[in-house]
């Protein structure tokens, strides 16, 4: 079936192989079944629609009021503007604009992973089993054949003063690429325990 609409002619249905169905033929749970599908998609698309027009202005309000409070110190801000909170005067909402990147490694993680192996080789008896635990698990795939970046880069965090361990640290770092960035805005209300918990806008949470 392609995406091309074909004309319905009245009496008929389209089913999912693309012929055109006499109504007559078709069984009355198979109908309703039909009704109420495309009822709560016409809803949810209504309100996927709703919702972009209110991200629009919702983003629109915070940058606004951003700019406004940098013209305070004659400055005007420019870029993305993530990690950045401001809350209510009472303390009791929060909103918050983080950005997220999406990272990749180029060719320069095979030479950290190399590097990495010959700084085991030379520690051999010297080295440490949790170490060589955690650098296992660093690199290791999951089942699309694909390696944690965040668990590779956590690897930069180890206390190792070895210089060849250096430098697969600063190929590691080399290594990481920023392909795409994306812009989230989330809403917090503080509890009578002062903690903030997010105001979900998720089905699943609703």
């Amino acid at each position: 079936m392609t995406d091309t609409q074909t004309p319905i002619p009245d009496g008929y249905r389209l089913n999912d192989k693309g012929h055109l169905i006499p109504v007559d033929k078709i069984k009355e749970i198979d109908l309703l079944r039909d009704e109420t599908v495309n009822k709560l998609v016409n809803h949810a698309k209504a309100l996927q629609t709703h919702i972009m027009s209110i991200k629009d202005i919702v983003f629109d309000e915070f940058n606004s009021f951003l700019q406004i409070s940098a013209q305070e110190y004659d400055t005007v801000l420019g870029g993305k503007k993530g990690n950045v909170s401001i809350t209510s005067f009472d303390g009791k909402y929060k909103v918050q604009i983080a950005i997220s990147d999406n990272l990749v490694f180029d060719e320069r993680l095979q030479v950290a992973k190399s590097l990495i192996d010959e700084c085991l080789r030379d520690w051999t008896a010297d080295s440490n089993d949790n170490v060589k635990a955690i650098i296992d698990n660093a690199f290791a795939v999951d089942k699309e054949g694909k390696i944690n970046i965040r668990r590779v880069l956590s690897l930069r965090s180890l206390n190792i003063v070895d210089e060849k361990w250096q430098k697969a640290m600063q190929a590691i770092s080399d290594a990481t690429q920023v392909i795409s960035s994306k812009e989230y805005i989330r809403f917090y209300e503080r509890d009578e325990h002062g903690k903030y918990n997010q105001i979900s806008l998720d089905f699943a949470n609703l």
